[in-house]
């Protein structure tokens, strides 16, 4: 086991702040995640295990146990049928890679979520979602250690409590579980309209017609890169806030006020509202803070930028501001989509 000391976490951020690990290594199987977290329990320390930094905010304090970076690789076709197939990918996988390669096989289900940054463990925690669609509605099952019991196992969909950007990963069962793997089954069909608004749009404009899952993938990619910075060039934690629900009371009550104010229905007959445009009316798009080192992305305020903060403190600052104006205008609360670590 190759574990490295008093490491730097602003490395395994894509916002790149953050204070050190004690410890440090790479779990890239089963076998190895099994001897790192003995070996922090044999020396008597914490362990976290993180994948690949998109979705994750260290606090300066840093984290004085052991940080596993989860690397367990793999893509293989389980089954298949006439209609579908059904496919696993270890969740060190880089996201995007995998979602190529099922286009690449014909198979619709995730091309609406090309171009998310992460690994495929990461998946399942915030039950990712784009343009209408969303893991947990091809999502099979998740195989996962169990830090409670020592053991590794399966969960099905129907037991990972997914909800809106939300799973038991991230609430009732935070911490518990290590995802090492997941199963999707994917249709041989095409998308079928209608779209998502703004989807649908980019294919009038460019005179799109066949639905094929290529095509779809090719349209949300150049979206997302006409909105959304990328990680790898630009300090960003992609979204920051999730698009808060509300009730329909009082989506009609700040319609009187704001009547451009966007929302769409929920299936529980509540408004989602969209936080991007809630920060843009608040006055944060292309903001550079220089109390703070932050900014809001020019071309979408709900990307907060680390353009030269010091430290994770001028980040949360920085997003107290946005948090106070918001509710100031419209009484919503918005919710912080990335988890602040530890």
């Amino acid at each position: 086991m190759d574990i490295q000391e008093n490491v730097s976490l602003a490395n395994y951020s894509t916002m790149r702040l953050g204070g050190n690990a004690r410890y440090l290594a790479t779990a890239d199987s089963q076998e190895s995640l099994v001897k790192l977290v003995n070996w922090a329990k044999d020396k008597g320390v914490d362990f976290m295990i993180i994948g690949g930094g998109s979705n994750i905010i260290w606090r300066d304090e840093g984290y004085h146990g052991l940080i596993i970076v989860n690397k367990i690789m793999g893509r293989e076709i389980l089954a298949e049928d006439a209609a579908s197939k059904t496919l696993r990918a270890g969740a060190g996988e880089n996201w995007d890679n995998f979602v190529a390669w099922t286009v690449e096989q014909g198979l619709t289900g995730l091309e609406f979520l090309s171009l998310i940054p992460g690994s495929v463990g990461a998946g399942p925690v915030q039950n990712i979602g784009a343009y209408g669609g969303e893991l947990s509605k091809v999502l099979l099952e998740v195989a996962v250690y169990d830090k409670q019991t020592g053991s590794f196992g399966s969960i099905t969909t129907e037991n990972c409590g997914f909800g809106y950007r939300t799973s038991r990963f991230k609430t009732s069962d935070k911490g518990r579980f290590v995802i090492t793997s997941l199963v999707v089954k994917l249709q041989k069909s095409s998308p079928r309209p209608p779209f998502y608004e703004i989807l649908q749009s980019y294919l009038d404009q460019h005179r799109v017609t066949d639905f094929t899952p290529a095509n779809i993938r090719q349209a949300v990619i150049a979206i997302r890169s006409s909105k959304l910075p990328d990680p790898n060039v630009v300090a960003n934690n992609g979204s920051f806030f999730t698009n808060p629900i509300i009730s329909e009371d009082k989506f009609e009550q700040l319609k009187k006020t704001y009547p451009d104010i966007k929302g769409w229905p929920t299936d529980n007959g509540q408004i989602k509202l969209a936080a991007g445009w809630l920060v843009e009316q608040a006055g944060f798009r292309g903001v550079h803070d220089e109390e703070t080192g932050m900014a809001t992305y020019d071309n979408q305020a709900l990307v907060l930028v680390n353009e030269h903060a010091k430290s994770t403190a001028d980040l949360l600052k920085f997003k107290q501001k946005i948090l106070d104006k918001v509710q100031a205008m419209f009484g919503v609360s918005l919710e912080q989509e990335p988890e602040l670590l530890p």
